[in-house]
């Protein structure tokens, strides 16, 4: 009798070893990388629920629904929540970053003005005129939803007419640049143009001797 009883006890602690050597001691899996996304465009006041994929040791993935600390790069064009929920506050880009642990991801929300009701043109230093060989940076000043929004680099930048004899204009940044050589006066319009909705406007500049 004490023979059976010792060989099923054997029996059972070779189970349990078994078993506890197939599952690795229970070692939890370690997070070695994260994904994090979607990389997206949304307009202001909308918002984007950001996700985070884990990727373990054992080459397992899941998605983190927890444990995740989540910022913006630029809070004056996304912010972000705890649980990651982005909300479109200006127009331009923000990296969004999502951590746990050690490891951490990013993806980059671009930020459109919605509802763009005007725009309004102006110089950055309030000029109306330039010598020639000299330079000026334009500005457009959006209205949306009752609030104002620089969106100097989400517009599209035109001279009438359009071309202009050693004058240009950077299309993106609204940076005109004239060259020496002209000795007349020249009067045109600089004009700031949204390309989702064509709203638009200028301002008349001159340069001169």
């Amino acid at each position: 009798m004490n023979t059976l009883r010792i060989a099923a006890a054997s029996i059972i602690l070779l189970m349990i070893g078994l078993e506890l050597g197939c599952d690795g001691f229970f070692v939890d899996p370690v997070l070695t990388g994260i994904a994090v996304g979607p990389a997206a465009t949304i307009q202001t006041a909308d918002t984007l629920q950001m996700s985070a994929l884990g990727t373990y040791d054992d080459g397992k993935q899941k998605t983190l629904k927890s444990g995740v600390f989540w910022s913006s790069g630029s809070l004056s064009v996304a912010k972000v929540s705890e649980s990651g929920l982005v909300t479109g506050v200006g127009p331009g880009q923000s990296v969004i970053t999502g951590s746990a642990g050690t490891v951490s991801a990013s993806a980059t929300v671009t930020v459109t003005l919605g509802n763009l009701t005007s725009i309004k043109v102006t110089s950055a230093d309030g000029f109306t005129s330039i010598p020639w060989g000299s330079s000026e940076q334009f500005v457009a000043t959006g209205t949306a939803g009752g609030q104002q929004f620089d969106i100097t680099d989400s517009v599209t930048w035109t001279t009438n007419p359009r071309s202009i004899q050693n004058v240009s204009i950077d299309s993106n940044t609204g940076l005109l640049t004239t060259t020496s050589g002209r000795t007349d006066i020249v009067q045109f319009d600089v004009i700031a143009t949204d390309p989702p909705t064509g709203i638009s406007d200028h301002m008349t500049f001159t340069v001169h001797p």
